[in-house]
Parts: structure tokens; C-alpha cells; sequence
């Protein structure tokens, strides 16, 4: 096991795995921009280094410098967390050249399976059904003759996305223009790479993910699906598990598939089978994300598997701890995410409290939320036995939750948990734009 963990990220994240390293006894270090000199991450940590100023380009994207801190503070390995580095190839082998343990896949797996093309054939090939697209397109002529041979509606997806970003709805060819060049500027912007590609658009359906465990052995678990079609945007607002969509029969069949193909692929991590799943009990594979998921917690609550510790573990080398028959899937959790809606300075937080109710967040007395980061200020979570008794425990939990000075969308929150058509099951992708 490692005896020195640099963190790569910042708020809740940062928090949520130094937690996870102090109870597994392994020493912590923080980075921080000269914005977050103050945050409750630098504070946590064992020791901490400040990498640059206010933006993520000159900060929490310097590879440079996190390489430095890492190698001067003596750190083992280094986690990135989600967003910023988790996910980019390079960076992973800036770790390995400095003898520095990237927590996550190796560079060369992850840049073949960043390659939308080229990964959704070995998921073909692993036996999963693909949505119908393109790979990268270089030119906007090139972006309308492939959704023309697609047909109409398409998405017009980037291809290092995340997060929802870079992604535009093409209903028609007199739509691409405006779209094409909004989403590559985007993802340019988000990803540093502008590149998109194009898929058909399925309509209506649910965005349902397969969270994943595999080890350098061979193992591979799943630990159910995730419920993420309460987005705004392509932003994701609320997460669940199980779905209420899918019955124990499709549930075993998926995470079964599941399973086979990240063996197939050779994968070894954390990771996230994603899917549109229509209204004919279809699974339609998207994409994997090869990082830890920002809504891993719901899993966590619901399965009693401490997702951070073992990409820790695996990531030293030690093999998968239990197999797929000992992963439980009883019960109900809820994710809420809970978002600044604009700046401000935290004058007092009250979190919720009682059996199975959870709140991963960085917030502490005089936090100042910043225009320079994600808004996300953390993630409300509840378990209980039954998805009626989660979904009470949700709203209570919500209407104890005290976030004086910032504003957030604590009361939409709310309000969506307790509409009729949430509380019944019966919703889809399209939820958030019908409200």
C-alpha cells in the first residue's frame, strides 16, 4: 500500500478522498490554487502546495507543477479525482515517467478507450448493443453529410467529453452550423480539445450507468446501475439506485454484460458503463468513463462498498477483496447535488443528520464560492429500505439542510423529489425541460 497519496483536485473531491486515505493510514497532500488557499481540502491534508493562480489552466490543469509538488512532497501516487486531470492519457504518463502512480487506468488503455470509434467496436465486439454514430469529424461539411446518412434528429457530442459539455441536440441540417462550432469551441475550451463526433438520437429514454470494479487479476464486479436522467442541460441534478425503470431480470442481465465486456477490454479501475435505455427495455451503450464518477456515493450508500479505497487498492496492485455474489443490491439511495446559483461567502452551514443520510461537501464557515470552479458545492445523500421511505427521508433531509450566504438550488431540489411524477418512477431525459 502506499504511504503517500498527492491529491490532484479541489472541493468536495478532495475532501471526500483525503477521508478515505486517513482511514486507510496513508498520509495526504493537498494542492490548491491561490483562490482555494483557505478551502477545506489545504486543511485536511498533511501538507499542502500551492500550484498557481485562480484559473484551472494556470492551477489544477499545470501538469508541471502538480508533477513538481507531487515529486518534492515525495508522493507515492496521485489521485485526480473527477474532471481536470482524471481522465487525460497524458498526464498519466507524465506520472509513470516520474515514478509516480497515476490512480487510474494506464495511459495507453485510456487513450484507446477515449477514442469513441474505436471503443464502441470492442464494446460491439464485448457483445453490448452501440448507439449508431461516427468517429471524430473534422469539418462542419463532414459533420452534416454524416448526420444526413445517420438522419435526423443526431447529438453532436465532443469527444473528450464530460460533465455534459460539449454536447448540442441537431434536429435538422439548418441546425448544425450554430451547434458545430459552439460545441467545439466548448469542448476546446473544457477539455483542450475541440474534436466532436456525431450519434442518433434516442428519444424518449433514461441515461442509465453501470458502475464497475476490475483489478490487475482479472476480476471484475458491478455494482449496479445508476439512475442519472434528472439533468438540465446534460448537467445531472439527481441520482438513484436502483432504477425504478429496470426489474431484477434486465438489472442481472446488464451488469452481467457489463462485466464481460470490461474483462473483454482488459480494463483494470474504477469505472462507468454508460447508457440510454428506451422505452422497449433497450440498453443502448454510449460511452465508459475511465475515472470516478461524481455520483459514486449513491453506489456507495446503497452497495456498502468503499469505491475510493479500493481505487486506491487496485491501483497498488491488490486484488478485488469479494466477488460478484457478494455485492448487494437491497434497498434504495438518493443523490441530490446541491449547486451554488451564484457567488457568495458561507455565513453558517446546518447539514442534516440521522441514520443513512450523507453529505460529501466542502463547505466550512466563511467559504467563499468563486466564479473559477464548478458550482458544485457537494452532494446530499440518503438510504433506506424502500424507495418511498428514501424518497420521505430525502425531503426532510432537504428541508433541514441550512446553506446561509451562498444561493443554491436547494428548494428546486425540493420540489422536484416531490413531484408526482418523480415520486412515481415515470420519468425520463426529458423531465427537467417539461417542469
Amino acid at each position: 500500500m502506499f504511504s503517500k497519496i498527492l491529491i490532484a483536485n479541489r472541493g468536495e473531491i478532495a475532501v471526500r478522498i483525503i477521508r478515505a486515505c486517513k482511514e486507510m493510514g496513508v498520509a495526504t497532500v493537498a494542492v490548491y490554487s491561490e483562490a482555494d488557499k483557505n478551502a477545506l481540502h489545504v486543511a485536511l491534508a498533511d501538507e499542502s502546495y500551492c500550484i498557481g493562480r485562480a484559473e484551472a489552466q494556470e492551477s489544477y490543469l499545470n501538469e508541471e507543477q502538480i508533477i513538481s509538488a507531487a515529486l518534492l512532497a515525495g508522493a507515492q501516487a496521485i489521485h485526480p479525482g473527477y474532471g481536470f486531470l482524471s481522465e487525460n492519457a497524458h498526464f498519466a504518463r507524465m506520472c509513470r515517467k516520474n515514478g509516480i502512480v497515476f490512480i487510474g487506468p494506464e495511459p495507453e488503455n485510456m487513450e484507446r478507450l477515449s477514442d469513441k470509434a474505436i471503443l464502441k467496436e470492442l464494446m460491439r465486439d464485448a457483445g453490448l448493443t452501440v448507439i449508431p454514430g461516427t468517429k471524430a469529424v473534422d469539418s462542419m461539411e463532414e459533420a452534416k453529410a454524416a448526420a444526413a446518412k445517420i438522419g435526423y434528429p443526431v447529438m453532436l457530442k465532443a469527444c473528450a467529453g464530460g460533465g455534459g459539455r460539449g454536447i448540442r441536440l441537431i434536429r435538422s441540417e439548418d441546425d448544425i452550423e450554430d451547434n458545430y462550432m459552439q460545441a467545439t469551441a466548448e469542448a476546446l475550451s473544457a477539455f483542450g480539445d475541440g474534436s466532436v463526433y456525431l450519434e442518433k438520437y434516442i428519444f424518449p429514454a433514461r441515461h442509465i450507468e453501470l458502475q464497475i470494479l476490475a483489478d490487475e487479476a482479472g476480476n471484475a464486479v458491478c455494482l449496479g446501475e445508476r439512475d442519472c436522467s434528472l439533468q438540465r442541460r446534460n448537467q445531472k441534478l439527481i441520482e438513484e439506485t436502483p432504477s425504478p425503470a429496470v426489474n431484477e431480470k434486465q438489472r442481472n442481465a446488464i451488469m452481467y454484460a457489463a462485466v464481460s465486456a470490461v474483462k473483454k477490454i482488459g480494463y483494470v479501475g474504477a469505472g462507468t458503463l454508460e447508457f440510454l435505455y428506451d422505452t422497449s427495455g433497450n440498453f443502448w451503450f454510449m460511452e465508459m468513463n475511465v475515472r470516478l464518477q461524481v455520483e459514486h456515493c449513491v453506489t456507495e450508500m446503497l452497495t456498502g462498498i468503499d469505491l475510493v479505497k479500493w481505487q486506491i487498492r487496485i491501483a497498488a496492485g491488490i486484488p478485488l477483496g469479494f466477488c460478484q455474489d457478494d455485492v448487494r443490491i437491497v434497498g434504495s439511495a438518493i443523490e441530490c447535488r446541491i449547486n451554488a446559483t451564484s457567488c457568495g461567502t458561507l455565513r453558517m452551514l446546518h447539514v442534516p443528520g440521522g441514520p443513512s443520510v450523507r453529505f460529501d461537501t466542502c463547505l466550512v464557515e466563511g467559504t467563499v464560492v468563486t466564479p473559477y470552479y464548478d458550482s458544485l458545492l457537494g452532494k446530499l445523500v440518503v438510504y433506506a429500505k424502500t424507495r418511498e421511505e428514501t424518497l420521505r427521508k430525502m425531503r426532510a433531509a432537504l428541508c433541514e439542510l441550512v446553506v446561509d450566504g451562498i444561493p443554491t438550488n436547494v428548494e428546486e431540489q425540493l420540489r422536484t423529489v416531490s413531484d408526482a411524477r418523480f415520486t412515481s418512477g415515470n420519468y425520463d431525459l426529458t423531465f427537467m425541460g417539461s417542469r
